[in-house]
């Protein structure tokens, strides 16, 4: 957003740079014609009175020598003509004297002198050259202007001028260069005031943003610091953190609820389960000892509740700094601690492809404590004789470092990833989406003993760690859940 401000403030400035140079130098270029020609027709009219005043040889020979001494000092082309348009007199070369020599012959005139005719047929009928062509750094080179030599119904002929404007355009030349530096130089400055107001402006809503980012994420004690901006953006900020406050108190609040709850409930709890184990000798065989069985084992099933409840509450609280995890020893930890109890229920757990040196910045022992998770459940709902396969390696721009076939699919950017995937006969699709929520159970898992919790806690672990959990199908039967976190250096 700052980029887009910041531009439409350079366009605008631009704009109005364009708007104001433009004119000003139209203005000097339109200045010095009208200069050039005042000069060069006071001289035309002098030589135009010579003309008049002329009766005899020795005023010819006068009005020649002035003329040429002129045309020798500025480079320019005299013609005197008649009324009938002969030449009385001519000085100069070069260009210019072309010039003058075909506007005063030419009735037809080529292109580029028909200025010169139309001033030469002007001149003839008593008026004089009163307008130039606007001299800019790229010409006209030679101006025409023409005086009448005689006044009203006495005009007898006109003098014709070609005046050089090498001097007339680099004075305009070097004018609006003059010009253009000083737009570009107040372009400059106004872009860095530009660049300031909008850093100005755009910084607390940066901050804003940011702090929103981290709240949605569910970082409860981000709040937006920068106090400068408007005083509405500054206002925006106070109202922000208010409700960022009562958010997180509130959900502070229900959070502790929720794990004083689970924490007062466990001694009674407890109490209630060993009385129960108490009381087993003394039952009779019998209906009742069937039915103190089965409250028993309900017993014990809310006592894991509880504790997948306190569990979910601590996780969810935040309160656990990021820390760098050695994902690879994790992973070998938790593989050798839970290979008994799979051997136990006839699963065979494997660890395949295990990389070295992954690390991650996680939550503390996150790894492993979603990894318990995962292997909890496959030892649950994996049918005997089995197989579950551990895999961790690291993914960077799409393809996979470390030993072949340690991730899975590509897509994640330095990223570590640790894959559990069993031959069972998995999950229906369509029940895929719910395996990470809250006490979600497939149909046909319903009797199986668990909270319901383990893959939401391990979800909620990902989570905070800025990482994420997977769940999919393994091929060609089976399930696949994929733990992804941020690799560290």
């Amino acid at each position: 957003m700052r980029r887009r401000l910041l531009a439409v403030l350079m366009v605008l400035m631009g704009a109005a740079a364009l708007l104001l140079c433009v004119p000003l130098a139209d203005a000097y270029a339109r200045g010095r014609t009208e200069h050039l020609l005042l000069q060069r027709r006071s001289e035309a009219v002098r030589f135009a009175d010579l003309a008049d005043r002329m009766r005899s040889a020795a005023d010819r020979a006068e009005l020649s020598a002035e003329i040429g001494r002129y045309a020798q000092l500025y480079g320019a082309g005299v013609v005197v003509v008649d009324s009938s348009g002969a030449t009385v007199a001519r000085a100069g070369t070069g260009p210019a004297a072309e010039a003058a020599t075909d506007a005063a012959t030419d009735d037809s005139p080529r292109v580029g002198t028909s200025d010169g005719a139309d001033a030469r047929r002007r001149a003839l009928t008593g008026r004089s050259t009163d307008r130039l062509p606007t001299l800019r750094p790229w010409g006209p080179r030679t101006v025409v202007l023409a005086e009448p030599v005689g006044r009203d119904e006495r005009v007898s002929g006109a003098v014709l001028m070609a005046v050089p404007t090498e001097a007339a355009r680099r004075d305009v030349t070097v004018r609006w260069s003059l010009i253009a530096a000083g737009a570009f130089a107040a372009f400059a400055a106004a872009a860095l005031v530009a660049a300031g107001i909008t850093r100005w402006l755009m910084r607390p809503v940066l901050d804003l943003d940011r702090a929103v980012e981290r709240l949605t994420a569910g970082s409860l004690h981000a709040r937006a610091v920068s106090d400068t901006g408007p005083p509405e953006l500054r206002h925006l900020r106070q109202h922000f953190n208010t409700m960022a406050e009562a958010m997180a108190d509130s959900i502070g609040r229900q959070r502790d609820f929720v794990a004083d709850a689970s924490h007062q409930l466990r001694n009674p709890l407890a109490t209630l389960v060993l009385q129960l184990e108490n009381v087993e000798p003394h039952i009779a065989p019998g209906p009742g000892l069937a039915e103190h069985g089965r409250a028993l084992d309900e017993a014990e099933r809310l006592e894991e509740l509880l504790d997948g409840l306190l569990a979910l509450a601590r996780v969810e609280s935040g309160t656990a700094e990021l820390g760098e995890e050695d994902v690879s020893r994790a992973v070998r930890e938790r593989v050798a601690a839970w290979t008994p109890v799979f051997r136990a229920a006839g699963v065979d757990l494997v660890a395949a492809d295990l990389a070295e040196g992954l690390r991650a910045r996680t939550l503390p022992d996150a790894a492993g404590r979603v990894l318990d998770a995962l292997l909890d459940n496959a030892v649950k709902f994996v049918p005997r004789g089995s197989r579950v396969e551990v895999r961790a390696g690291r993914e960077t721009d799409g393809s996979t470092a470390g030993p072949a076939g340690s991730v899975g699919p590509a897509g994640s950017v330095g990223s570590v990833v640790v894959r559990v995937t069993d031959d069972g006969p998995g999950v229906p699709e369509e029940h895929l989406p719910l395996l990470l929520r809250r006490f979600a159970r497939s149909p046909e898992h319903q009797n199986v003993p668990g909270s319901g919790l383990g893959l939401a806690i391990a979800d909620e672990i990902a989570r905070i760690s800025d990482g994420r959990l997977d769940v999919g199908g393994h091929e060609p039967h089976g399930l696949r859940v994929e733990l992804r976190l941020p690799a560290s250096g």
